[in-house]
């Protein structure tokens, strides 16, 4: 049935308009997005479809035009309209990340990290960028690896570190197999880059893996000296 011949009240605009985004399911709200379905389903039906065929909404947005478009009912249009939801989810939190201190948010700078890097397919390590405040001057990703692991030149970081005039950094990378349990080598790796930014008097906050659905933090497991 499409959603026009829906009683009153009962479709996902509506919904939205009467009781806020909050309340529409993740379907619904993709319906919503998608304005409109194909000859066989209505958005919402669309939407389910779309989100069981690859799992998750995150999975959905980080899908290629190729694997999406192939599927019935989708198009290089609706396909558009999903990137731009997702840009603006990234764009949101980029700036919700610079409004202050990064360690009297760090949700804010969870989700941000999350964003950026847990859908990649390739092992990237990155750096938080930080002013004597903590507050964020820029996410710089330096490094780009296989799918085991990145090469990391604590040198690089050092020299980065002195041209961008940060007072602070928080490392960061993520684990493409999606579980976040940081290895030996990440402990290495952080201990040499900490070693490396006390000569210039540059503090490390902490390191972050981010894996598919969580975050293990170094400072939060006493491994930040």
């Amino acid at each position: 049935m499409a959603i026009s011949e829906w009683p009153d009240g009962e479709g996902p605009r509506e919904k939205l308009l009467q009781y806020g985004a909050e309340h529409l399911s993740d379907a619904e709200i993709l319906a919503v997005l998608l304005r409109n379905g194909s000859k066989q389903l209505n958005a919402v039906d669309l939407a389910r479809e779309l989100i069981n065929t690859f799992g998750s909404l995150r999975a959905l947005l980080s899908a290629s035009s190729k694997q999406i478009c192939r599927l019935p009912g989708i198009g290089p249009v609706k396909y558009a309209q999903l990137q731009a939801a997702a840009e603006l989810s990234r764009r949101l939190a980029k700036e919700n990340l610079h409004r202050g201190p990064v360690l009297e948010n760090p949700d804010i700078t969870r989700d941000y990290l999350t964003q950026q890097l847990a859908d990649r397919n390739y092992e990237v390590f990155a750096v938080l960028m930080l002013d004597s405040q903590h507050r964020v001057i820029q996410f710089i990703e330096l490094f780009r690896g296989t799918i085991n692991s990145a090469s990391v030149y604590p040198r690089e970081l050092v020299e980065l570190v002195l041209n961008k005039n940060a007072a602070a950094v928080i490392l960061c990378h993520n684990h493409p197999s999606g579980v976040a349990e940081p290895s030996q080598a990440d402990k290495s790796i952080t201990s040499r880059i900490q070693k490396a930014l006390e000569t210039i008097e540059v503090n490390v906050l902490d390191h972050l893996v981010v894996g598919d659905r969580d975050i293990v933090s170094f400072a939060e497991r006493g491994w930040i000296n």
